[in-house]
């Protein structure tokens, strides 16, 4: 070994796979760095922590969420959604900045049950949909949603984890939710019905602590990850199913449709797109004024 070293979060397993891969396979020791897996949310239990009511104002939920842990010095590196990682960039106290696009490129759906008397995007005019505030629930929910509806007519209401998101939708408190993998085959398979669903990217995030060869090394590592996943993801949706309670449904891979799973070597982040999303963020009130570039990304991902 080099003497590198990592504490890296992992979150959802979709959007953490190559990670995983990384570390199983061995990439990261082959690449000289030693890896430590951090799990989100620092011990926390999402199941304790739904709220009374869906929350309807996005300023009453903190933009970390279930990552807090970057402005705690557990971790040096994560992944989120493009939109809530630079959202905390734009919060954070510890110089925490957008490193590069991450390899996950995820989808989530609008799901409703399965006796709904919704069908379309457009039947969602003023109902609640479940989402975790400043997290790619949020976003592609506004993302979705704003082809069909105006802003006021869309009723994105805070609610927590996936998990809880969907157990919100079964049990009625709220209308419709949108969730990732494995949470849409979960649904599919107990009969929900999908109202909209749609592919996006995400961003890594990391403290000045990581220094550029361990961000390197990392770096290579994850590529190889991802050209693994190309090639069979099969072996590796255990951890997807890991995930969903064993007393609510049994998976299994062949469950999954393969082509919701896309992985992509990581790359820089432009200019020029991150003004497309500072714009659409801006015009939401979810993004200040300031939150220029050069304030948000760090400049090792335009190299």
């Amino acid at each position: 070994m080099s003497g590198l070293r990592s504490r890296i979060e992992v979150n959802n397993a979709v959007f953490s796979l190559p990670y995983y891969v990384a570390r199983d396979e061995g990439y990261f020791d082959e690449e000289g760095i030693e890896v430590e897996l951090i799990s989100a949310g620092s011990g926390r239990d999402r199941d304790t922590e739904t709220p009374d009511k869906p929350v309807e104002d996005h300023s009453m939920v903190e933009s970390y969420g279930w990552h807090r842990g970057i402005e705690e010095d557990e971790f040096d590196l994560y992944r989120a959604c493009e939109w809530g990682q630079i959202r905390r960039t734009q919060d954070s106290r510890k110089g925490a900045k957008v490193i590069c696009k991450r390899a996950a490129v995820s989808t989530q759906a609008i799901i409703v049950r399965g006796d709904s008397r919704f069908n379309i995007p457009q039947d969602l005019k003023n109902a609640e949909i479940a989402v975790n505030f400043h997290a790619g629930s949020h976003y592609i929910t506004l993302g979705m949603l704003g082809g069909y509806l105006s802003n006021e007519e869309i009723r994105a209401v805070h609610w927590g984890g996936p998990k809880q998101r969907f157990k919100a939708v079964r049990d009625g408190v709220v209308e419709g939710a949108a969730v990732m993998e494995p949470w849409i085959t979960v649904a599919e398979k107990l009969g929900f019905k999908i109202i909209s669903e749609a592919f996006y990217e995400g961003a890594e995030v990391a403290t000045p602590s990581l220094n550029e060869a361990a961000y390197e090394a990392i770096d290579r590592a994850i590529k190889k990850a991802v050209k693994r996943l190309g090639n069979e993801v099969r072996p590796y949706l255990h951890y997807l199913i890991e995930e969903v309670p064993s007393d609510l449904i049994s998976l299994k891979p062949e469950d999954f449709r393969l082509s919701r799973f896309r992985y992509n070597e990581p790359r820089p982040y432009t200019a020029d797109e991150y003004r497309e999303i500072h714009e659409w963020m801006n015009k939401l009130g979810l993004l200040d004024d300031e939150s220029v570039y050069e304030r948000i990304v760090d400049q090792r991902s335009t190299a």
